[in-house]
Formats: C-alpha cells, structure tokens, sequence
C-alpha cells in the first residue's frame, strides 16, 4: 500500500479554485474502522454547496458555512462511496478484508439504529475523492453478490438514501399516490425509482425534455413544471383527482402553498430541499383542519440505509449514470453537474496509489 495519495481538497468555501488536487498521506484505519480503496465516486450538491459555504446559519442565513455549520480545513470532499476493505484497524473483524463495499456516508448522533445523521464524509470528516478513506466497521455495507456496478453502487448514498429516508419517514405505502418535485435531479429520480419499486403510483414534476428518462425511472404520470405554481398544481390535481397520499419535495418554494390542498387527508408532505425558496407563507388551517404531517428530512438512518443497502444487493434499484471522469477533472465534472442538464450520476473514478491517471471524459447521453 503507498503512503500518499491523490485527492480532491477542500482548502476553503469559495469558488472552484478551493478545490485543490494534492497528494496527502493515506489514511490508517482506527479501532472499530476499516480503510477503504475508493473504486468509484460520485458529485453531489452538498460537495459544491459545501466549497461555497451555501448553507447559512441560524438567523444568518448569508453566512458562509456547511450543512452542520463549520467546516475544518482542509478536507477531502467526496460522500458518495464505493470501493472494497484494503485494511482493518484494531478490533475489526478481518473477514471484510477484500471485501466489496457500499459505505454510509453519514456521522450519526447516536449508535441506534434511528440515529439521525449530524455529519456526513466529505464535509464533516474526510471523504471519498480520493484513493483511500476511512469509514467505521459498521457504516460499510457487503456488496460481494450484487449485480450494480461499483460505478452504480457509488451513485446510492446520498441521493438514494436522502430519497429512502424520505419515503421512510413519509411511511410510503404500495399503491398510495405521491407526488415528486424536482424529479429529473440526483434525489427526485432515486425517489421516483424507489417509490416505484415499493408499489406506489408515481406523479413527478419535471421538465419537458426529461420527461421521457423520468417516465422511464417509474413515473406513472408526470406533470410539466411551470413557472407558475398555480399552473404547475393545477396539472398535478387533474392528473391525480381523488387527491395525493404524500408529496416528496425536494424543491421547496410556493409550490407547497398552492398544492397543499390537493393533499389527502391525513397525507404527508416530505422535504429535503430549498433550491426553488427557503421560506414560503403557509395556511396553517390547511394542515391541523386536515390532519396532513409536514415532515422534515436530512438524509437518512442507519435503517433507512440498510434497506436501501439491501435493495443494492439484490437489485432491485439501477441508477442512471450520466457521466464519468477521473478524480483528475473533477472540476470540469462539477462545472457539468452544475448545469443540470443530464439526468443521471456524475461519476468520479481515483486512481490508485501514486500514479493519477490523465484527466478523461466518458459522458452516457442515452
């Protein structure tokens, strides 16, 4: 094993000039932990809304910050995961050595298994751009058997746990209705893929020229995303007439004003994003008159994760890739992300060791 390796650091919130290529030293797993060779890794908006310090604070909510606050610097990026056990620390059951791995990419408050999460790889703790990184013994999941790709595997944890921990705590049911913003995105597609996969009638909101790749991911119906929310809920109630069972946001904005009353009794309303408004006024009367929950959602738990770990393993849940490029050229792969114009995973593959591989490019459009 080398004693450095190649990664994408984090040496401060700012523009892409603050993620940096270095070599640094190969970590050393702990007690309880085991060291993990990245075999692929994917982008997310919390790797960039992260370097630009996007997340705010409490009563400032321009302040420059990551998604729990303070970021220590420098910090190698990267939640998304993949990659087999290269070394066990003290402790550790050697049987995972070679072992191929998914990793739970979250930091939990507690060790139960419906912990909430209150960091994450990448942000909180070194992450996975990069050769090697360390996660807990626990937090990796067996993939020997499954039929994913590491490549597919490393699109799951955040956007497909961020998805599962929605449906969970939305307690979506087979053949319910719900309804999806965003759904051409990293955590709408995954929530339409596992809302689907759990039996339920899929309405995602997108726009027209992705509405085929969403319908193709388990939609049942889709509605056109208009500028107007009025229109836009207008769409979703004559698609859905006897009313939605749940809404999984992932946008956020008005949008939660205008379709509220085309929620079900006792329905719920899961969030997870802000990207269309963090703030929205709200009827009030519409929710405690209806008895409808509306539910926060940060990632996922140590269960939630097991689920979706178990439905890798068997396949039941295929991501879609919509680009790959060496850790070498992550900044051209951040610069694509950001445009959202492809409807899939950025995949980032490191190179092992010493030796970075030239920067290349291989994108999947169809």
């Amino acid at each position: 094993m080398p004693d450095t390796m190649p990664a994408a650091v984090l040496v401060g919130f700012g523009g892409p000039v603050s993620l940096e290529l270095r070599q640094v030293p190969v970590p050393a797993p702990g007690p309880g932990e085991v060291l993990v060779e990245v075999s692929a890794a994917a982008v997310n908006n919390t790797d960039i809304w992260t370097r630009k310090g996007a997340y705010g604070l409490p009563g400032h909510p321009d302040a420059l910050a990551g998604w729990r606050g303070p970021v220590d610097f420098p910090r190698i990026q990267g939640g998304d995961i993949a990659g087999r056990v290269a070394a066990v620390g003290h402790g550790t059951d050697d049987a995972l050595l070679g072992a191929r791995v998914l990793v739970d990419s979250a930091l939990y408050d507690g060790d139960g298994p419906d912990a909430n999460p209150v960091g994450l790889l990448g942000s909180e703790a070194d992450g996975g751009f990069a050769s090697y990184v360390v996660a807990r013994a626990d937090r990796v999941h067996r993939m020997d058997g499954s039929p994913l790709s590491d490549e597919e595997l490393a699109c799951l944890p955040i956007a497909y746990g961020t998805a599962m921990g929605m449906l969970e705590r939305g307690h979506l049911r087979a053949d319910e209705t719900v309804l999806i913003t965003g759904a051409s995105g990293g955590v709408g597609l995954a929530a339409v893929q596992l809302a689907a996969a759990r039996g339920a009638r899929v309405v995602a909101v997108t726009s027209p020229e992705k509405e085929d790749l969403v319908r193709e991911a388990g939609a049942a119906e889709v509605v056109h995303r208009d500028r107007d929310p009025a229109r836009t809920a207008g769409a979703a109630a004559r698609v859905a007439p006897d009313g939605l069972d749940a809404v999984v946001d992932v946008v956020g904005g008005p949008l939660l004003t205008r379709l509220l009353e085309h929620v079900r009794d006792g329905g719920r309303w899961v969030i997870a994003g802000a990207v269309g408004g963090a703030s929205t006024e709200l009827d009030l009367r519409r929710l405690y008159l209806h008895n409808i929950s509306l539910i926060g959602s940060s990632m996922h738990t140590p269960t939630h994760f097991a689920r979706l770990a178990e439905d890798a393993a068997a396949g039941r849940v295929r991501p879609r890739i919509a680009a790959r490029y060496d850790l070498a050229a992550i900044h051209e792969a951040q610069e694509a992300f950001a445009r959202s114009a492809d409807v899939g995973k950025f995949v980032l593959t490191p190179p092992c060791g010493h030796d970075a591989r030239p920067a290349t490019t291989t994108t999947v459009t169809s």
